[in-house]
């Protein structure tokens, strides 16, 4: 049964937030499935850390709850571990937005080449918290696209990128788009010196195996890396839900949405909704280890093939 969401009205207009339900739009087929005989990066770490979070204690990691607090942590604590610097003085952009305290994790690797240009790859660390005494735990959305960042992290130790990249887990997605507004109006790298957002929100399962990326169709000069990518492994790579078809435009639908309402190029990674999105069994036992893999390496792949042109 599909779901009817809220709309929220945003500084730039009114748009649709934090919900993407997949109707019967034909996206665009890429390629063949290509095997991967190896991972860029463990695996194992991978799941550890999307079981971790989204497990019982981080309480659904509601935002300015201690749930979150603990999220934040457990995220800063990671990202030290595979040497990623901070972007600022520290990992966190504190912002406050009616009652809630919240606060973005930002940390930094040094380009080796384009080093006034930056790539913000970006998911969110908020859920819905606890609700009627049950925990919303969120695997899928999104402790699978922040296991990613952990994931990309520990890429760049051994495979140091281009441009300057910035790990953006943002905080108050589920509440507006809140941290992503907040980092693209309000941070200390110039908005025309940020040239890709790869955002990541829900990766981890579909049960047709396929794993969309939207915002071609806005910035053309993307959409040969995508159209001319090869599958890997389990995921289909489609492009789609970009407002061209039947299907419901995902456009506004995550934190990629404060990008391209700053005109900064964007692709969104993720996964048509599912029985238990927004419900409390978005458990980790529910998500397909071998799809999430590969879709992390996926996402990893494009990266790779972005990150080699000057953008």
């Amino acid at each position: 049964m599909k779901r009817t969401y809220p709309l929220y009205i945003l500084a730039l207009g009114i748009s649709l937030v934090s919900c993407k339900t997949q109707t019967a739009e034909t996206p665009k087929k890429v390629q063949n499935i290509t095997p991967i005989a190896n991972y860029s990066y463990s695996t194992k770490t991978l799941l550890k850390n999307i079981k971790t979070l989204s497990s019982d204690a981080f309480e659904g990691r509601r935002t300015g709850t201690e749930g979150a607090k603990k999220a934040k942590d457990y995220i800063i604590k990671a990202f030290k571990k595979e040497d990623v610097k901070p972007l600022g003085l520290d990992f966190g952009q504190p912002f406050t937005f009616g009652k809630y305290d919240a606060e973005n994790i930002l940390g930094l690797i040094e380009g080796t080449e384009h080093t006034n240009k930056y790539i913000v790859l970006s998911a969110h660390y908020d859920h819905e918290g606890v609700k009627g005494g049950k925990i919303y735990n969120g695997a899928d959305d999104d402790a699978s696209g922040i296991s990613a960042l952990v994931a990309f992290a520990e890429y760049f130790q051994k495979n140091p990128p281009k441009h300057n990249v910035i790990l953006a887990a943002f905080d108050g997605e589920e509440l507006g788009l809140k941290g992503a507004y907040h980092f693209v109006n309000d941070n200390v790298i110039q908005q025309r010196n940020i040239v890709l957002n790869l955002n990541m929100d829900m990766i981890s399962r579909s049960d047709r195996n396929e794993l969309f990326a939207v915002g071609s169709r806005y910035y053309p000069h993307l959409k040969p890396t995508i159209e001319n990518f090869k599958d890997l492994g389990k995921v289909d790579l489609l492009i789609g839900h970009e407002g061209l078809g039947d299907g419901d435009n995902w456009t506004n639908s995550s934190d990629h949405a404060a990008f391209h309402k700053a005109d900064i190029p964007f692709i969104y990674f993720g996964v048509a909704d599912h029985e238990d999105y927004h419900k409390p069994t978005d458990d980790f036992e529910r998500i397909d280890n071998q799809f999430y893999q590969d879709a992390v390496e996926t996402i990893i792949q494009v990266f790779t093939k972005f990150d080699a042109i000057e953008l």
